[in-house]
């Protein structure tokens, strides 16, 4: 796993392009339109939109980090290392893991480099040593789910348009079609219901209520940690499953 993980990191840093073009859109997200939609949102009571809108810039970008897991895996299969691996006495497990890990490490260097601008922007993370902890936790598992996910996708489409696209599919309506940029009260009817059906709405939430929250809520968390650890169990036995099959062919 390690080996995997070492690997690419390596090549991430050998192409730093991979990186930089991830966290340009979000970085865009958080400071433009956050200082454009700011007056607005203090006439609904919002009165740091920037700290408002991180919680789900920071999901828009563990979308983008670990959906390159993705983009890896086809990389490596034009160069051949990808059945060099298959057909090395290496743990299944394992080789999904190093990738994996990999876009959750991507992920947080870009939070941090995300976070580090929202201070110019009077972010703080109110609920402390404890907050801080508790949202490195949400950060992994929603890193984990989707690096799991991603790692599925690009085993199962033939081609990396095709990944992009369906990705794409998946994440953009996940991201707007949650309370990343407008809070839940202001939503009614059929958009609410779908909003509220989303599972990135409740990690957005969380991560909100951790950053610009006094209190930590656990009962509005623990039922979000639970969740999230049933959707990271089905993304990584997909992926082994389909990493398997591959094997099998």
């Amino acid at each position: 796993m390690l080996n995997i993980l070492w690997r690419n990191m390596k090549w991430r840093f050998e192409n730093p392009l991979s990186i930089v073009f991830t966290i340009i859109q979000p970085l865009l997200w958080l400071v433009m339109y956050s200082t454009v939609a700011s007056h607005t949102m203090q006439d609904l009571g919002i009165q740091n939109y920037t700290a408002f809108i991180l919680p789900g810039i920071i999901v828009l970008v563990i979308f983008g980090a670990c959906c390159s897991c993705g983009f890896i895996n086809f990389i490596m299969r034009s160069n051949g290392s990808f059945y060099r691996i298959l057909i090395a006495p290496i743990n299944r497990k394992s080789i999904i893991l190093g990738q994996m890990l990999e876009a959750i490490l991507v992920s947080f260097l870009e939070i941090a480099i995300l976070y580090v601008v929202s201070l110019f922007f009077s972010v703080r993370i109110e609920t402390g040593l404890i907050g801080i902890l508790l949202i490195i936790l949400l950060i992994f598992m929603t890193g984990f789910f989707m690096s799991g996910l991603s790692y599925y996708m690009s085993l199962l489409l033939p081609n990396e348009v095709i990944y992009e696209t369906i990705m794409n599919s998946i994440v953009l309506p996940l991201f707007f079609l949650s309370t990343a940029l407008f809070p839940l009260e202001g939503l009614t009817g059929t958009l609410r219901t779908i909003v509220l059906i989303n599972p990135f709405t409740h990690i957005i939430n969380v991560l909100r209520s951790l950053i610009i929250g006094n209190t930590i809520l656990f009962s509005d968390i623990l039922p979000v940690i639970l969740l999230f650890i049933v959707m990271c169990a089905l993304s990584f036995l997909l992926a082994i499953w389909r990493l398997k099959k591959e094997t099998a062919n």
